[in-house]
């Protein structure tokens, strides 16, 4: 069996706190093991003694319908490609919830489980955890990544009847749920102040970044492509990701400022990345803008390992600046500099390992990008100000207590 980056800490706290346990874990937008979050957490929860199962969608590279890594079950099934507006996501939300009802009922009879972990988005597992928990008496913890009312007006700016039906799927999942796991304050308060639950059932557990995964390694100066720097970039390529602001700041770098010795380096996929490229050439910058697609994690490191700046781009909104990133932590694991947009959790997160732009401004962007690339010495403080703060703070060795603590006060 893998070791995860919780079982020395389990180890350290002594014993298997749940030992006996059985978990189903229920995540609708990402594949397993895909998804980070979720893979840390059945890796604790399964080196505390649980045994853990997922439902989840496929995904690229992770088309079986069943298999065992690591000693954890994953269930798959099929949804919908390339869901976009009402109906779309009427056919993808529809479908997920029939596969969730009947591979819930699969893992049952063949594994059993105590307790429902249920992931958004979206916020109508509920529908799947509240059946059984009515009907069996299974236990139902809600793990809060996204907020998904502020999601959807980030998406298509408005709040329209489907807006308030994010709000009230919101609330039915908070009052469903015994227990709420929260990824930062901000989505605690929401826990709280929105979704009516009681303070001592919400525990705060961060996304933190595995520093067994995220490994410091020598550059790869190819990857600059001839150029002196390497701006850098890992994320999915969506609407509410702001990499339109990016592609003007690295146009202003370039055609404005001048400045064609940097170069920048863009990882991962989404829906938009085909957008964002056409959209680079438009602008007359694509030579400067190496866009990678989704890669495995070694290509990952390597862009971000050479990177000398690492930007997130993420614009100023309500679902932005209550939400943190992963990227943010995971660019100061490896010791990088970073330039973002102010917002209230990035600056959570990152404190002095990062610079602050005016919110949704990408000259500003531009400017803080090429200051900091002029400065070799403050570059290397905030890179160790970032790696400090995630060794110390941040890594997912400090989160896994936390979940465990909330899954204990399921059964007290």
């Amino acid at each position: 069996m893998t070791a995860s980056a919780g079982s020395q800490d389990v180890a350290a706290g002594g014993g298997q706190p749940l030992a006996g346990r059985r978990v189903l874990i229920v995540v609708e937008n990402l594949p397993s093991p895909f998804d980070r979050r979720v893979w840390q957490e059945s890796c604790a929860l399964r080196d505390a003694g649980a045994e853990v199962s997922i439902i989840c969608p496929t995904g690229k590279g992770y088309e079986g319908k069943y298999e065992v890594i690591d000693g954890i079950h994953i269930f798959r099934h099929n949804l919908p490609l390339d869901a976009s507006g009402p109906l779309g996501y009427l056919l993808e939300y529809g479908a997920a919830l029939f596969w969730e009802f009947w591979l819930t009922w699969k893992v049952l009879f063949r594994r059993g489980f105590d307790v429902m972990h249920a992931c958004n988005p979206p916020d109508n597992i509920f529908l799947v955890g509240g059946f059984f928990k009515l009907l069996l008496g299974k236990k139902f913890l809600f793990d809060h990544h996204d907020i998904n009312p502020e999601l959807y007006e980030a998406k298509f700016a408005r709040r329209d009847i489907l807006y308030k039906v994010m709000l009230l799927w919101e609330r039915w999942t908070f009052r469903t749920a015994d227990i709420s796991i929260a990824t930062n304050e901000s989505y605690r308060r929401i826990a709280i102040e929105r979704g009516g639950m009681d303070p001592n059932k919400v525990f705060v557990v961060r996304s933190g970044p595995s520093l067994e995964r995220l490994r410091i390694l020598p550059p790869q100066p190819e990857l600059r492509r001839g150029r002196r720097y390497l701006v850098g970039y890992v994320g999915v390529m969506g609407e509410q990701e702001g990499l339109d602001y990016l592609l003007d700041a690295a146009r202003h770098i370039i055609q404005v400022m001048d400045r064609q010795d940097i170069h920048f380096g863009l990882v991962g996929g989404g829906p938009k990345l085909a957008e964002l490229q056409r959209r680079a050439e438009e602008l007359g910058i694509a030579d400067y803008v190496t866009f990678t697609g989704r890669v495995p994690d070694d290509e990952l490191l390597a862009m971000l390992n050479t990177a000398d700046v690492c930007v997130n781009a993420d614009e100023f909104n309500e679902m932005n600046d209550k939400s943190t990133m992963n990227k943010i932590m995971e660019y100061m694991a490896l010791g990088k500099p970073i330039v973002q947009f102010d917002l209230t959790e990035g600056r959570v997160s990152a404190e002095g390992a990062s610079v602050y732009a005016k919110p949704n401004d990408a000259v500003d962007m531009a400017e803080q990008i090429v200051a900091l690339l002029a400065d070799p010495d403050r570059r290397a403080r905030m890179g160790e100000i970032g790696r400090a703060r995630v060794v110390e703070v941040l890594s997912w060795d400090h989160e896994v207590p936390k979940l465990l603590a909330a899954y204990r006060a399921l059964w007290v």
